[in-house]
């Protein structure tokens, strides 16, 4: 599966907050919107605290990205095969 590489920060990006739930699904492998929507649901029953473990999960998130940042893969383009017209004889002589 591959996952969409964004080179923005995630606190800055316009449609996350301080991108919280995203960091730690992509952290442990599941998909944001489930961490997302017991966040809402915990809002409209106790505000003050769930905002206050929202806002304490983003300083670890924040801490752990500054103390274990992630080293940027490098992706190695598969070589293409050499063709020529020997081979290609060949290859279609024992193919009839």
């Amino acid at each position: 599966m591959e996952t969409q590489q964004n080179p923005v920060a995630l606190p800055l990006r316009p449609h996350t907050i301080l991108g919280v739930c995203e960091a730690i699904g992509e952290d442990f492998g599941f998909n944001p919107v489930l961490l997302r929507v017991p966040v809402a649901a915990g809002v409209l029953w106790s505000p003050t605290m769930v905002l206050a473990i929202y806002f304490a999960l983003g300083a670890i998130v924040f801490g752990s990205r500054l103390l274990f940042p992630r080293t940027k893969s490098v992706v190695a383009q598969p070589a293409a095969p050499a063709f020529s017209a020997a081979n290609e004889q060949a290859a279609l002589a024992k193919a009839a």
